[in-house]
């Protein structure tokens, strides 16, 4: 029988954001947001450019410094504990950071060595996240040489070199054709069912949000909806999320027109 403590650590979300404001200088960007990322969860972050979006991940990945609130990864405060909190972290950025003048591998085990891996355990723990995305075959290859989707293939992979709980993707399938987007979402929702990991999704496509998904609304720096999509429907009286966007918002456009 397990411990109450190995229960109560199976039980600890991947991420809490409770009740966290941001601003800079007299322009509030986010106004009480919270939400969870249960372990094993695929969550939404639903908003048109400018939402806010961006603004939470560089909070929960500490590039800025929340003031108000709390967030926590696996329980551990990000303020208060951020080596332990990040390092069960993983990001996939909007913008590319890849080394394009290296081949796959060495890109990987230079993130590996920042994690303080080496030698055999840095070359090993980059084949398996290679494997993870299909591209354990273009190991030795610069990554000049990749298209738009396998980019981000290597880049989910970097992000799960240190095997996080939680990982941010913030509209990781911008500028990607249909193919790529939806070999790309399968990959890191095949990673949420494999590995019990938690998943947030920043993005502005309606279509990328599934009816078993559980979506965060928000909108002009505030959460107007969080819960199960199917809820969402209800609530709203549509039968499409773009619909109930449109509904929740009070957007007359379609979600992907204004972003």
């Amino acid at each position: 029988m397990a411990s109450t403590a190995e229960t109560e650590a199976e039980r600890t979300p991947a991420l809490v954001v409770n009740g966290v404001s941001h601003s800079f200088g007299d322009r509030k960007v986010l106004d009480r947001v919270s939400l969870t990322v249960d372990q094993g969860a695929f969550v939404v972050l639903l908003g048109l450019n400018g939402a806010g979006k961006s603004t939470l991940f560089s909070l929960i990945t500490r590039l800025y410094d929340n003031v108000t609130g709390e967030i926590t990864i696996r329980g551990f405060d990000v303020r208060r504990r951020p080596s332990q909190a990040l390092q069960r972290l993983g990001v996939v950025f909007q913008s590319r950071t890849l080394d394009i003048d290296l081949t796959l591998m060495q890109n990987l085990k230079y993130h590996a060595a920042l994690h303080g891996f080496a030698g055999r355990t840095a070359t090993e723990r980059a084949r398996q996240a290679l494997a993870l995305v299909g591209l354990s075959d273009r190991a030795s290859e610069k990554v000049r040489a990749l298209s738009g989707g396998q980019l981000r293939r290597v880049e989910i992979a970097r992000s799960m070199m240190h095997h996080p709980d939680l990982l941010l993707l913030d509209e990781a399938t911008v500028g990607l054709d249909l193919g790529s987007r939806e070999t790309v979402m399968k990959i890191v929702r095949d990673l949420v069912a494999r590995e019990r990991l938690g998943v947030l999704w920043a993005t502005h496509l309606m279509d990328e949000v599934l009816p078993t998904d559980q979506v965060v609304i928000l909108h002009k720096g505030v959460v107007l909806y969080n819960g199960p999509v199917p809820q969402l429907l209800k609530l709203t009286g549509t039968s499409s999320v773009r619909e109930a966007f449109r509904s929740v918002t009070g957007t007359k456009s379609t979600i992907e027109e204004a972003a």
